[in-house]
């Protein structure tokens, strides 16, 4: 989340207290101006395969042999790298389990650790295209995420009577929306035609522009042209940045609304009498294993959890898709701890007794059965979930902080009866959560905001001033005058549900993300200062010695802004750069050389 001063959450909390008047707010989209936040990195610097790297690790080609049982055939580019025990994850969540009767074509995606030690020759060059990125957008730092294209056809020429086969887009990046797109371009091609297919297509992404928030991009891919939009953290929330087409558009195939959103409404239809609960849920990091019949509506439905809190970010782990199988099977279903704070999805009907144990499941039916009405109201008690067949709905028995908001099931109901389009529905459940964790993470945001030092305080030939600490008891004081009250209609125990946030994995991500912005706010602030001073006239007043010192402290200072991409004003470290190259010039000219590194003809 943007560092935010106390001025705009203020503005914030007007316009939310008119949120219930409010459409969700459509606007064309358009490209970051190239003087706006962040340098463009130079194209011309980029070697073969980095443009590749950029969007994905590799692409895998998964089979079944009938003594190996699952195996990957193919991996490309070639010189991609997989660890043994990456590879085995990836075979095994890249197939259905075999109760889930996926004929025909199946879309899916999963996500797994990266090996420890592993190390990224390209670390430096993705934080660029994250610098600007929504958090919930920045690349994976620990995890890989799979998207599967999954098909099986019976044959009669193969032994087990089936083809059975996925292609898997291996990336850091959670564009789901747009890589089961691509999926849906590259893998009917490759069924068809085998590995020429798959060179290809790595030839033509190695082509594209690298994945720039706040830019139009045109991505040809296969004898097609996809055009989309990644989002910036500079976006209003409940904005929807539309890429529009254009008369000079004539070879664009695909425009992609979202590069990454499912459709909530789809994915919560069978237990949507229970959406503010779980979100409640998630947003307390709590424990979730989703029961669903196929890994598509598994995989849909976590996604959809874990982005119902947006745009704060959910910092526990979660699985998509999880198996029997894997590498951490036996630390999530362990029965000698608590379950750990993750989001699990599952469809292999061992996992309704080996989760038993669990405090809160969700059963989801089959989303293609959405002409009824969802009947369940009551939150059902887990004893009552015995197998994998037990009716859709929430097992749990958690008692929510805040009372039941029955006006936005009424109108989602209202919107079934009326066959409002099912887009329609999904903007009004997105904007609902928007609003609600809005109104949850304002009065944090004003607090935060409240222990920055004051701008005055902040001298060049200082050390930058310390940010003041977070005091849980003060800030649960501002809630009286300045609580979710002034934003939302909902009532409850707002406090206890504030306490037991506090000491959830989201809050800790949320406050570490926040100071770190805070920080880096004040080093800018300092750095700003110090560029305005005059240097000249200082050194006036030094020793030869404490002017090389000087110098040298600079050159950190200017490092430290570059590495860590510190929110400077436009100029300030060209600025910066001009005072050093001066300071310089006034010592001897034996110390110039070491310090002064001459500019190349």
């Amino acid at each position: 989340m943007a560092l935010r001063g106390s001025e705009e959450v203020e503005e914030q909390m007007e316009e939310a207290e008119h949120s219930e008047d409010r459409e969700l707010r459509v606007s064309p989209a358009e490209e970051m101006p190239a003087d706006g936040p962040g340098e463009e990195e130079p194209e011309q610097l980029l070697l073969p395969w980095d443009r590749f790297s950029a969007w994905l690790h590799c692409i895998c080609v998964v089979g079944f042999d009938l003594e190996l049982g699952q195996a990957v055939e193919v991996i490309y580019p070639h010189h991609s790298k997989l660890t043994e025990k990456e590879k085995t994850s990836i075979c095994y969540l890249s197939f259905p389990d075999s109760n889930s009767g996926c004929l025909g074509d199946t879309q899916f995606c999963f996500r797994f650790r990266q090996a420890a030690g592993r190390k990224s020759s390209l670390g430096c060059f993705l934080d660029h295209f994250d610098r600007d990125a929504p958090v919930c957008l920045k690349k994976d730092q620990g995890h890989f995420y799979g998207y599967v294209y999954f098909r099986q056809v019976r044959d009669k020429s193969l032994k087990r009577g089936y083809f059975q086969k996925s292609l898997v887009l291996i990336s850091k990046r959670p564009y789901v929306a747009f890589f089961h797109s691509l999926l849906k371009l590259i893998a009917p091609e490759y069924f068809e035609k085998q590995e020429p297919c798959l060179e290809a297509a790595c030839n033509d992404i190695d082509r594209w522009s690298t994945p720039s928030p706040g830019k139009i991009l045109t991505l040809p891919i296969m004898g097609v042209v996809m055009k989309l939009r990644i989002p910036t953290c500079y976006d209003k929330p409940g904005t929807s940045q539309l890429v529009l087409s254009t008369p000079s558009d004539s070879l664009v195939s695909i425009v992609l609304p979202t590069i990454h959103e499912v459709d909530l409404f789809r994915c919560f239809y069978p237990v949507f009498f229970h959406i503010q609960m779980l979100w409640e849920l998630v947003l307390l990091g709590e424990a979730l294993v989703v029961m669903a019949p196929s890994p598509a509506e598994s995989s849909d439905t976590v996604l959809a959890l874990v982005s119902c809190v947006a745009p704060l970010r959910y910092c526990s782990d979660f699985r998509p898709y999880f198996t029997i199988h894997d590498s951490e099977f036996k630390e999530y279903t362990t029965r000698t701890q608590a379950p750990p704070s993750v989001i699990l999805g599952v469809t292999n009907p061992f996992f309704a007794k080996t989760l038993q144990h669990w405090p809160h499941i969700i059963r989801i039916g089959d989303m293609k059965q959405t002409g009824e009405m969802a009947k369940q109201m009551k939150v059902k008690k887990l004893k009552n979930l015995k197998t994998l067949d037990s009716k859709p709905g929430v097992y749990t028995a958690y008692k929510p902080f805040l009372n039941k908001d029955e006006e936005i099931i009424k109108q989602l109901q209202k919107g079934v009866q009326q066959k409002r389009p099912s887009a329609a529905q999904n903007a009004i459940l997105r904007r609902y959560f928007l609003e609600l964790t809005q109104s949850f993470i304002i009065p944090l945001e004003r607090y935060v905001a409240s222990l920055m030092p004051l701008q005055k305080s902040i001298c060049p030939w200082k050390s930058p001033p310390q940010l003041k600490p977070f005091v849980q008891d003060e800030f649960m004081k501002t809630l009286e005058k300045a609580g979710p009250q002034l934003t939302s209609r909902l009532k409850g125990d707002w406090i206890g549900l504030y306490r037991q946030f506090l000491k959830s994995p989201n809050f800790d991500g949320w406050f570490r993300n926040r100071r770190k912005e805070m920080t880096q706010k004040l080093e800018a602030l300092h750095l700003e200062a110090l560029c305005d001073e005059d240097l000249q006239l200082r050194i006036q007043k030094h020793t030869e010695v404490e002017t090389v010192d000087l110098v040298l402290k600079l050159k950190d200072k200017l490092t430290q802004a570059e590495r860590e991409q510190l929110p400077v004003r436009a100029g300030t470290l060209a600025k910066l750069q001009t005072h050093i190259e001066s300071v310089i010039l006034t010592l001897p000219e034996d110390l110039q050389g070491i310090l002064h590194k001459p500019v190349s003809p």
